[in-house]
């Protein structure tokens, strides 16, 4: 995710263990949400089983002020023995569960459902939970994310823990799975989802279109469009298909943006290696959101960001690069906890950057520099940048400071200056190599980067991820950040 300048005016691998074998509570007691002890998320996720699988249904009723009806069927593996299972869903009407095609009793605990299979479900067993349920487009009101209501239609955006606002999940990115999407629409939408396209069928007024993904996916980078869309295809890397997804009004205008594409992601291949996915495009959406968003093989832009002049050239493709390089860090290799959300954005900036560097004589050295005389601030007023503060009360994306954004890109420019730039870019490809299509955190970072650099970094990562002040910079003794401003004193 990347929060625009209008965006910015509007606004453990042990530590699951340990929750697994405090939270599954016996049948007998009251439902009760549960979560896997995320430290920003607490009731994110649900222990006691891995998602295989989601094949998710919706229904567009031709309006988007209306709840869609929905099916979501889970397919996953039990890792305990089950009297119940919890499935984040907050937003929605259940209409019936069934668990391996039988009834279950089901209850709502804050934002899970809680559902009761007919008889428990042991360690190590193969089980399908299908739910029939609504997905409400209206803003719950105190929730950030889910459906976004746009100019004609919908459009998703579930980071960081809204995916369960639009559809019953284990919505915490430790747990990816595949996705099978079928979106139903009246004829005259086009519905694209994440993945590439396996069918279109069309009976009578409405049309369906089915998606299915080739690599796992965490549930906040789900992406469903809705619309009176044109999808524009042309070739990447490779024969790498690229789509993309606008308002058939605005096609025209916008091609020439769309166009760059290919070559960015050629420019990212050459930097950490082949592009991890089986199609990339970007969805243009005709809303007003505040920020840009990495949904997996699909990124969602605001339309306004290629068309309000004010915006250079230089920053609207560094733009796109944040995002596209997402799909690497943040998609592929998705973080462990939401802890870790500083390798997500702190890359995605650093190849922001140094596109710009690239290609529009934007120094990086500059924007570090002024980076670090921020640094101490965005620290105090929201953690470092491995440690950041929770979020606000209902404002859920209020994790997205600047402290995992530029913050987290200095910690990265720190690490090139103390192991030496051709160390930093081994470790570059070897991050998204090794890791490709799983789930990987800070410690796994420390480790490599120790492992490529031949030295032990822990110190270094200590203080430049968790210190309350910013070390000093290798190879910059000069630079200063300067200290938050003290509170006045009570009267």
């Amino acid at each position: 995710m990347l929060l625009t300048p209008r965006g910015r005016r509007l606004k453990a691998t042990a530590l699951l263990a340990s929750a697994v074998s405090v939270c599954l509570l016996a049948a007998s007691a009251p439902p009760a949400p549960l979560g896997v002890g995320d430290r920003l998320f607490p009731y994110l996720g649900n222990p006691g089983y891995d998602v295989a699988s989601y094949d998710l249904a919706f229904t567009y009723p031709g309006s988007n002020d209306k709840p869609l009806q929905a099916v979501t069927t889970i397919d996953a593996w039990t890792t305990q023995d089950l009297d119940r299972i919890n499935l984040d869903f907050a937003h929605g009407k259940v209409e019936s569960v069934e668990v391996d095609g039988e009834p279950a009793d089901f209850a709502t605990a804050g934002e899970d459902l809680v559902v009761t299979p007919e008889d428990p479900l042991q360690e190590g067993s193969w089980t399908r939970i299908t739910v029939r349920h609504t997905s409400d487009p209206a803003s719950p009101g105190d929730e950030d994310g889910g459906w976004v209501r746009t100019a004609d239609g919908l459009a998703m955006a579930n980071q960081a823990d809204a995916a369960h606002l639009v559809f019953p999940c284990n919505d915490h990115p430790s747990d990816k799975a595949m996705f099978t999407i079928r979106i139903t629409a009246p004829n005259g939408y086009t519905a694209v989802a994440g993945g590439l396209p396996t069918g279109v069928d069309r009976a009578g007024k409405n049309t369906t279109w089915t998606y299915r993904s080739r690599h796992p996916m965490a549930t906040e980078l789900a992406q469903v469009s809705i619309g009176r869309s044109t999808v524009l295809h042309r070739k990447g890397p490779h024969g790498l298909p690229v789509r993309d997804v606008v308002p058939t009004k605005d096609a025209k205008a916008l091609e020439p943006w769309l166009a760059k594409t290919p070559d960015q992601i050629a420019w990212m291949e050459n930097k950490v290696g082949s592009y991890p996915f089986e199609t990339y495009g970007l969805l243009m959406a005709e809303a007003s959101t505040g920020f840009e968003l990495e949904t997996q093989t699909l990124s969602l832009f605001e339309k306004e960001l290629f068309t309000e002049p004010a915006y250079p050239k230089w920053y609207i493709e560094s733009i796109m690069v944040h995002e596209l390089s997402h799909q690497w860090f943040g998609d592929s290799v998705s973080p462990r906890t939401w802890s870790d959300l500083w390798l997500n954005e702190g890359h995605a900036t650093w190849y922001e950057e140094l596109y710009a560097q690239e290609t529009a004589d934007r120094p990086m050295e500059t924007r570090m520099k002024a980076a670090y005389g921020a640094s101490d601030r965005w620290r105090a007023a929201g953690g470092p940048p491995g440690a950041p503060k929770a979020p606000a009360p209902g404002q859920k994306i209020s994790i997205f400071r600047p402290n995992v954004y530029d913050g987290a890109a200095l910690v990265l420019y720190a690490l090139r200056q103390e192991i030496g730039r051709p160390a930093f870019e081994r470790l570059e490809r070897d991050w998204v190599r090794l890791h490709r299509d799983g789930t990987a955190g800070t410690a796994d970072f420390e480790h490599l980067a120790s492992q490529v650099s031949g030295r032990d970094l822990g110190g270094f990562f200590q203080a430049w991820l968790y210190g309350e002040k910013t070390p000093p910079m290798p190879g910059h003794p000069d630079w200063k950040s300067t200290p938050p401003a003290k509170a006045a004193p009570r009267k």
